[in-house]
């Protein structure tokens, strides 16, 4: 994926606007390309605290700790992977600065620092740095330079979580879309194979059908969803988030 610069000025660019944030901060402060801290957006979009006494799902979101291997969320969506020595890095661009303020403070919460900014089309690139840590994910993922999901990928709630941040839409009345990379078609297939096994059986669209996504559609389906992924983070707007 081509991540644009800042310009010939170097000037930063504004933050994405986003309603008030969240109270308080994330575990670490993202930064804009010059190593400032961001001291408006990303702020903490993290659901630590919320319904802590709810019964928690079975590979759910909550039921686990953080770790970097849920990143392999993003990768089954838009989220691109490279590497570069003994090192790699992740990045993914998103359509809504909510969804940077989320992905910034779960790459932290996996120890990762993350940066962003804007590209073309009113999207932004939230990426994190070269680092060794993700190096097993891009042995997993990449066979050569093109992307493909390992033979023993699954699908849990940590993992849909962070797919939904990225790329997940609502499309009333009753279905969802997970979009996916335009360019992986290599991964549509198996990427679908592993939302039936965790009972998310989806509609492949094609981009001459508004894709590429997987549509979820169904009652069923769709509560199995919101169970899997848990509450909206706090940076989420509500209608944005499967319940």
């Amino acid at each position: 994926m081509s991540l644009s610069g800042l310009g010939d000025t170097g000037k930063a660019e504004p933050p994405p606007a986003l309603f008030p944030a969240p109270e308080s901060d994330a575990p670490a402060p993202a930064r804009r390309r010059g190593g400032q801290p961001q001291h408006g957006p990303p702020r903490n979009g993290s659901v630590q605290g919320d319904d802590a006494g709810r019964q928690l799902v079975f590979f759910g979101a909550e039921a686990a700790e953080p770790t970097v291997a849920d990143l392999a969320g993003l990768l089954a969506g838009p989220g691109e992977v490279v590497r570069m020595g003994g090192t790699a890095r992740l990045s993914v661009q998103v359509d809504a600065a909510w969804r940077v303020h989320v992905l910034v403070a779960e790459l932290a919460a996996r120890g990762l620092a993350a940066s962003w900014e804007p590209t073309e089309g009113d999207r932004h690139a939230v990426r994190t740095s070269y680092t060794r840590v993700l190096k097993p994910l891009a042995a997993a993922w990449l066979h050569g330079s093109a992307k493909r999901p390992p033979v023993t990928f699954h699908l849990t709630g940590r993992r849909l979580r962070l797919w939904l941040a990225a790329a997940g839409t609502p499309e009333p009345p009753d279905a969802y879309l997970l979009r996916l990379g335009a360019n992986d078609q290599e991964c549509w297939e198996p990427i679908g194979v592993a939302l039936a096994a965790a009972g998310l059986a989806g509609t492949l669209l094609s981009p001459n059908e508004g894709g590429p996504a997987y549509r979820i559609t169904g009652r069923r389906r769709l509560a199995r969803l919101a169970e899997l992924v848990g509450e909206p983070p706090k940076a989420a707007p509500p209608e944005a988030w499967p319940t």
